[in-house]
């Protein structure tokens, strides 16, 4: 009997150890974080194991928790939902139920999963359309674009894009009685960097007539070129997005060869002969004060050009939008962007914010300092945050008055 105890005894320290994990003060409910990340933590260790004994890809491992979450195309009381394709490409479309006596608002909704996980029908992505249908009377069009590492940039962009050109034609716009002067683009994560991709494209694209009234980034990842930001500096092993699956998401946007993960880790990706391009990157004249803290910005030296030449997508705007001259942000419309504090994509955000006032773009941005990437999925049984309501109300509510 002693023996079982203290086998219980051990057994829960070592549990408790694993998912105990030092967290900022104003951090709220930090069991919970806890716990959440635990769990994500479980399911990228057994990735990790099935790709080194050759099992699973890393990532189809990782793709469980999109199945575990999925959900049917299934109605309620207030919004028709519908299983599409536009342009070819798989949507799902949300629809207030009732007649509207004018012409609804839309927003065409990006999920976030680094380029390589997530899906329209996810239970956190659904709950939010059905709100986001509901409260605003608005269509929403929520894409299911191919994933990485099956398919390499730029078939995420154009997936994406072919969707939205497809829906801004006016026959179709006319089909479901949306106002073309109130449609918004919206994404989370990589999500909020096709959003932002396809605001810019849109907006020099002569073949489209209909232009975007707003754009919506949350917590976005803008940029390929640094990956040494005071933000992944910080919060390299904050929870659920940690440096080194970022990085791993950026490489498999591009590519499977492991030696771009192995460069970009270590910031080595990028050659000396680009480095005209760092100023449209650059921390230390682009954030607040407060974020520089004691960081050293210098530029980084890399003299090998073949990463790029192979991989010209990392030097491409549309995977990096904060690689848009200045010029090409004006006449962006209005934007609202929301940033985490615990977020290695925090400074992406930032940055693109000073960049796009600098060119005269109005922007709206929320900065919540006291919580980490992909909160605004996370107000729903087992991980239901306080925070989470807080964010999705504030970012409904602002829809609800600009759009």
């Amino acid at each position: 009997m002693a023996s079982k105890s203290l086998c219980f005894v051990l057994l829960s320290v070592l549990v408790a150890y694993y998912i105990y994990q030092p967290l900022p003060d104003n951090v709220e409910e930090k069991w919970k974080v806890m716990l959440m990340d635990a769990t994500f933590r479980s399911l990228g260790h057994l990735s990790t194991l099935a790709e080194v004994f050759g099992m699973k890809h890393y990532m189809d491992v990782m793709m469980l928790l999109t199945y575990a979450e999925h959900t049917e195309a299934v109605s309620d009381n207030n919004v028709i939902v519908t299983d599409e394709s536009f342009s070819g490409i798989p949507v799902r479309l949300y629809i207030p139920k009732g007649k509207s006596k004018t012409p609804r608002r839309s927003i065409l909704y990006i999920h976030g999963g680094g380029w390589c996980l997530g899906s329209a029908a996810m239970k956190p992505y659904d709950h939010l359309s059905k709100q986001s249908a509901h409260k605003l009377n608005a269509l929403i069009v929520s894409i299911n674009y191919r994933l990485a590492p099956k398919f390499h940039f730029p078939v995420q962009f154009d997936d994406v894009y072919n969707v939205a050109k497809y829906f801004l034609q006016e026959k179709v716009l006319e089909k479901y009685s949306v106002d073309p002067n109130r449609i918004a683009v919206s994404g989370d994560s990589a999500g909020g960097n096709l959003a932002a991709a396809i605001a810019q494209t849109l907006l020099h694209d002569p073949e489209v007539k209909v232009k975007l009234k707003i754009q919506v980034l949350i917590y976005p990842a803008l940029q390929a070129l640094d990956l040494n930001t005071p933000s992944h500096k910080e919060n390299g092993q904050m929870p659920i997005l940690s440096k080194t699956l970022m990085v791993r998401f950026w490489s498999e946007y591009f590519t499977t060869d492991r030696s771009l993960f192995e460069a970009m880790m270590f910031n080595k990706h990028i050659p000396s002969p680009d480095a005209h391009l760092y100023k449209y990157v650059n921390w230390s004249t682009l954030l607040p004060e407060y974020l520089k803290k004691n960081h050293v910005y210098n530029l980084p030296n890399n003299q090998n050009t073949l990463l790029v030449k192979k991989y010209p997508g990392l030097l491409d705007v549309r995977a990096s939008p904060l690689l848009a001259e200045d010029e090409k942000l004006t006449g962006l419309p209005l934007t609202y962007v929301i940033t985490c504090m615990y977020d290695v994509l925090r400074d992406d955000g930032f940055m693109y914010v000073s960049r796009l006032r600098e060119a005269g773009v109005q922007v709206v941005h929320e900065h919540y300092d006291n919580t980490f990437h992909g909160i605004l999925l996370m107000d729903d049984w087992p991980f239901d945050f306080s925070i989470a309501h807080q964010i999705v109300d504030n970012y409904l509510n602002w829809l609800d008055t600009n759009l």
